[in-house]
């Protein structure tokens, strides 16, 4: 008993020595945790960071399919769509065949400058260089020779009233720039259209492109023309020159065409070589169908004043441009009445060429106008 009393003893006299063995032994870890008191939060910031990071990269992960080029999907032909992929790819062929053509042809190119640019300037150079009164008398008197006293005077309001509105000078050089591609239209068009009145086998090839040049959009015409002569009034007449040939290559083929087949017959009965039949019979008869496509080339080629100015040629197109890129509906007005009045002067005196002198009853040109009254002074003197 005393043994065992012995032996309990210190656990009674020591109630609390568990207790404190136990707080002992978890003191170091209270402890460490009293020490580091951010420990825990440490730890849990380790991993909401670990967190945000594998979000971030999901993140951008999921906002690189904005950047990124889809997936190709399997494209399946389809009977009620077939046109729904590019079979033809004429884009890139007409860029590489113009890109072709720049690289080894534009010398050439800039070379058939020189001819337009010399006619051009010399028009320019003629009707700025003129006082306005002088220019607006000699072209009344022109308009009378060629016309009537009547197309006369009104010749000189129309130009005075061009003058008024404050457009004579960019009404001079699109006059310029018209007259350059009439003169080269001429040049062009009626040697071909004689020809291919003569040559049906060159008349089923040519005339395939003349319907080309003829309803192909203008718009079309200003890239490739760029590319080739740059930029100015000697592209702009080229383009007018494409624009506006067809008409009086057609209408010359018709002309010719249309002389009726006894009057050669009678010609060649008497002689005439195929050059006196051409010179004395055809085109004297065919000269009022011949003036109709001068005429319809003289519009047409007004008709691209607007559409030319966008390649930097001057004149009245350039106001009409200038006018609606700044909302100015005063200065486009101002281009455009004077557009209407060449139109309308240019008209009616190649309308009047057209007539056959002898209709008028008239043997000579020369004999009627201002000319005629010089003349009739200088007959009756004599």
């Amino acid at each position: 008993m005393s043994n065992a009393s012995q032996i309990n003893e210190p656990v009674i006299s020591d109630p609390w020595a568990t207790a404190s063995t136990t707080v002992t032994d978890q003191a170091p870890q209270g402890l460490s945790a009293a020490a580091d008191p951010w420990g825990a939060s440490m730890a849990q910031g380790s991993e909401t960071a670990h967190a945000s990071d594998a979000a971030t990269q999901t993140a951008q992960q999921g906002a690189d399919w904005l950047n990124s080029a889809p997936a190709a999907a399997p494209e399946h032909f389809s009977l009620m769509d077939p046109f729904h992929n590019t079979w033809v790819p004429l884009d890139s062929w007409v860029t590489h065949g113009i890109d072709w053509v720049v690289l080894h042809f534009r010398p050439v190119f800039q070379g058939i400058r020189v001819p337009v640019d010399f006619i051009l300037s010399g028009f320019q150079h003629m009707l700025l260089g003129m006082p306005a009164p002088i220019a607006i008398l000699v072209f009344a008197l022109i308009a009378w020779q060629f016309s009537t006293l009547g197309m006369g005077v009104a010749t000189l309001v129309s130009l005075v009233a061009i003058g008024a509105i404050g457009a004579w000078s960019q009404a001079m050089v699109t006059l310029a720039l018209v007259l350059t591609s009439l003169f080269f239209c001429i040049l062009i068009g009626l040697p071909l259209g004689i020809w291919l009145a003569r040559s049906n086998n060159a008349a089923k090839i040519i005339r395939p492109l003349l319907d080309a040049m003829q309803t192909t959009p203008a718009f079309v015409y200003l890239v490739p023309i760029v590319m080739l002569f740059g930029i100015g009034n000697v592209p702009g007449v080229v383009v007018t020159i494409i624009f506006a040939l067809p008409p009086i290559v057609r209408l010359t083929i018709l002309g010719i065409k249309q002389v009726p087949a006894d009057l050669i017959e009678a010609a060649e009965s008497f002689g005439a070589n195929p050059r006196q039949l051409l010179f004395k019979v055809q085109l004297p008869l065919a000269m009022p169908t011949i003036m109709a496509g001068v005429n319809q080339t003289l519009m047409l080629a007004l008709s691209m004043v607007v559409i030319a100015s966008m390649i930097a040629v001057g004149g009245l197109g350039q106001m009409v441009l200038r006018g609606i890129g700044r909302l100015d509906m005063g200065l486009a007005a101002v281009g455009g009445v004077g557009i209407v009045i060449l139109a309308i002067i240019l008209d009616r005196l190649t309308q009047s060429l057209g007539r056959d002198r002898r209709s008028k009853g008239v043997a000579h040109w020369y004999t009627t106008g201002p000319l005629g009254l010089i003349t009739k002074a200088f007959i009756k003197k004599a």
